[in-house]
């Protein structure tokens, strides 16, 4: 029989970090963060990271592990996710996987061989000057012609997946969705019980906003001046990608106000939640819960576990 990995998916600010601490007290588990920004160190206010008095006593895992100059892959998160699983089944617990960026949480459910993929900083940094020099559409063209079904995928908007949809392609000789089908036709190694958080639209966007405004609070704009410093305002860093940090750019230049500055993070954080609700749409067997429902959540989300 499979070991069981829970997985707790949804939008930013819907309240997965709360919801997901419940559940690993009821189930004596310990959480696996899957979320692209949290790993890197110094970045806490601007990713809404945990803080100690947040996880009450339940063991958080892949928080502040990285450096804000370092480069960390999906297939990097995929280790070290996989490493953590086996940890935390071998002391008889149960893996709680929680976070928002969507890459990271598919590349666990579906497996991924990422085995035979191998990039090309060269390639990759070529493919992005053709993407500043001719645009989007022309790299998103480039991809229709290779991998159709990638094309359908990703968005035209979406220039990191376009180019490393093309990168692995122009590497391997084969595309980033036979490697996907392949992984999809192998046996799974865990029995994945995937939750999707939801609410209404518009009381999601208004949480984003309030949370935006408690991080102004909280020393956001000190926080986002030590990590662009540091970051020397690198584009080609993932790190610099997280929103809350880059927005304030202007503001360190000084041509716009603080408050600009927060709406437009406000804004970027709107527009990555109906991202998020997109992408895991369309992640295989994640059932939808309404968080609207309090603590009956939780329950509800255990009752889905044990079935």
């Amino acid at each position: 029989m499979k070991s069981k990995v829970l997985v707790i998916a949804g939008p930013t600010a819907v309240g997965k970090t709360k919801i997901a601490i419940e559940t690993a007290k009821r189930l004596n588990g310990e959480i696996i963060s899957a979320d692209s920004m949290q790993i890197y160190k110094k970045m806490d206010i601007g990713t809404a990271k945990p803080t100690v008095e947040e996880m009450d006593g339940i063991p958080h895992h892949l928080l502040s592990v990285v450096e804000i100059g370092e480069k960390f892959s999906v297939v990097d998160f995929q280790k070290a996710a996989y490493t953590c699983i086996e940890d935390i089944l071998s002391r008889g617990k149960v893996p709680i996987v929680c976070g928002g960026t969507g890459l990271y949480i598919n590349s666990l459910v579906e497996e991924i061989d990422y085995g035979e993929v191998t990039s090309s900083e060269k390639l990759r940094e070529e493919l992005e000057k053709v993407a500043k020099e001719k645009g989007n559409a022309y790299l998103y063209e480039e991809l229709k012609k290779v991998d159709k079904e990638s094309a359908e995928r990703i968005k035209l908007n979406d220039m990191k997946r376009i180019i490393r949809a093309l990168e692995v392609y122009r590497v391997t000789g084969k595309t980033i969705t036979e490697f996907q089908r392949r992984s999809k036709e192998k046996e799974k190694k865990y029995d994945y019980i995937v939750v999707g958080l939801q609410m209404e639209r518009e009381k999601l966007y208004e949480r984003i906003n309030l949370r935006v405004e408690e991080m102004m609070k909280c020393g956001l704009l000190e926080e986002a001046k030590a990590v662009m410093e540091e970051m020397n305002a690198n584009e080609k860093l993932t790190s610099f990608q997280a929103i809350g940090y880059k927005e304030f750019m202007p503001f360190f230049e000084g041509v716009c106000s603080l408050e600009e500055v927060a709406e437009q993070i406000k804004q970027e954080s709107r527009r990555y939640a109906k991202r998020q609700i997109t992408w895991f749409k369309r992640t295989p067997g994640l059932r939808w819960f309404d968080v609207s429902d309090g603590v009956s959540v939780i329950d509800k989300i255990l009752e889905f576990y044990t079935e």
